[in-house]
């Protein structure tokens, strides 16, 4: 049975087809569902669509169901189609005329955009929480190897100077500006589409700013359509934030597999972090790493493959929406993992002394050498020229144990604080405990 069915059924072949993978997503949902259902059912008490017993027996049989999905003993039933006809049958069986009351003033349409809504927010504030563990270990390895020289390189050539400290620091602060984006995922997220009913409103006298306010929401979509629109624009915002992300996992895992190549050998991992080869028993494979880099590849293509989806899609509702949840579920799981994997193999790693010690790399001293000359007094283009000829002759042998770079950001001042800060100020524009009293008080009312 079903919430909108009368006296017919669909074919089973339509309703297979229809329904998809929604039962496994709408598992994650029900938490949220009875949430936002809790707060509809407090508004419906004030605007009198709700007797005040009515309330009692539904927050009551709404608690029920929210600690049995804690506890893990939530399931949608044998033909029951979605999350909310589960929630709403169950309290109808154990509450009778109560539960039957809760769906006035709304449609499954808004029901699953606020559902969609609080699982995005509170899935943005685990991404933060684990974000802001990686970035602690990337400040802590920074400092940690401020001194320990590495090459740079510029299109995969031998450049210049540079140093564990700045590599490390270079992905803390990358991350700091990565929030910025899921920031703006996060407000759109942290608005309120209850009330929207099917995208035009109702008419019942409802008061949609209460429930913001119980929610914890910071605002409301004020006009219904918007609201229903915005549905797709979530998706699409969140998935270019988690793209950003992994544009910074990817870069840091195709860098962490280059290095520990044998030709370089510039880190390691203890052999439990690694695997091997069936054949070759030399072989520490980097699968994590490589893993990563993989997965934040196809994590980089969700905007595109969200655009795709909504593209042709009109105003208001469309059935087309219900697969972007096969997009962004998965693609919220695999970045929390990609981000603690990598927070986890990074506390074992281990960086290679006096790299740039070896004459091999003395080249990439050129644009010291060429930098003390002009500090001494020889003109810029005369310095070059010089070096230039030292390096073709066999005749350049520089100082390979120092590198004065003092500037902001650079080598020898790297800014840790300073980006310490901008990671601090990108996470308090969250404002996560707004959230966490709001919802507190919703349970307890």
């Amino acid at each position: 049975m079903k919430l909108w069915q009368k006296n017919t059924g669909s074919k089973k072949e339509v309703e297979r087809f229809t329904i998809g993978r929604d039962p496994e997503f709408d598992v994650i949902l029900a938490p949220f569902d009875v949430l936002g259902s809790m707060a509809h059912a407090i508004m419906l008490e004030k605007i009198g669509l709700l007797e005040a017993d009515d309330l009692i027996m539904l927050k009551t049989g709404l608690k029920e169901i929210y600690l049995e999905i804690e506890k893990g003993q939530f399931k949608i039933e044998e033909g029951v189609e979605d999350v909310h006809s589960q929630v709403e049958f169950l309290l109808t069986h154990r509450y009778g005329e109560a539960g039957k009351k809760l769906h006035s003033g709304r449609s499954r349409n808004d029901q699953v955009l606020v559902d969609l809504k609080l699982y995005y927010r509170a899935a943005i504030r685990e991404i933060v929480e684990a974000t802001e563990e990686l970035f602690g270990l990337l400040i802590q390895l920074s400092e940690k190897h401020k001194n320990d020289l590495m090459p740079g390189y510029t299109h995969t050539q031998l450049a210049m100077p540079s140093s564990f400290g700045l590599w490390f620091g270079s992905f803390a602060e990358g991350l700091t500006e990565d929030l910025d984006l899921l920031y703006a995922a996060y407000r759109l997220s942290n608005k309120n589409p209850l009330g929207s009913a099917a995208g035009y409103g109702s008419s019942f006298p409802l008061d949609r700013t209460l429930t913001t306010k119980l929610l914890g929401f910071d605002d409301l979509h004020h006009n219904v359509i918007n609201a229903q629109n915005s549905r797709g624009k979530t998706e699409k915002t969140i998935a270019f934030a988690i793209a950003g992300i992994s544009g910074t996992l990817n870069r840091l895992a195709a860098d962490v597999c280059i290095f520990m190549n044998q030709h370089f050998g510039f880190i390691t991992f203890p052999d439990d972090l690694t695997t091997g080869s069936s054949i070759m028993p030399h072989k520490k494979n980097p699968d994590v790493f490589e893993l990563i880099r993989a997965k934040t590849n196809q994590l980089q293509g969700m905007p595109n493959t969200i655009t795709l989806m909504l593209t042709n899609t009109t105003t208001g509702y469309h059935r087309d929406l219900q697969l972007l949840k096969e997009v962004l579920f998965p693609g919220i799981e695999n970045l929390l993992d990609c981000i603690r994997m990598s927070t986890f193999m990074l506390n074992e790693i281990k960086v290679k002394q006096n790299i740039l010690a070896d004459p091999f790399f003395r080249h990439a001293f050129s644009v010291e050498v060429v930098n003390n000359l002009v500090l001494k007094g020889m003109p810029f283009r005369d310095a070059y020229k010089k070096v230039g000829m030292d390096i073709e002759k066999g005749e350049f042998y520089p100082d390979q144990n120092q590198v004065a770079h003092t500037h902001e950001g650079s080598i020898g001042n790297l800014c840790s604080n300073e980006i310490t800060e901008k990671m601090e100020k990108a996470i308090q524009k969250f404002d996560f405990e707004k959230v966490n009293v709001a919802l507190e008080n919703l349970m307890k009312i």
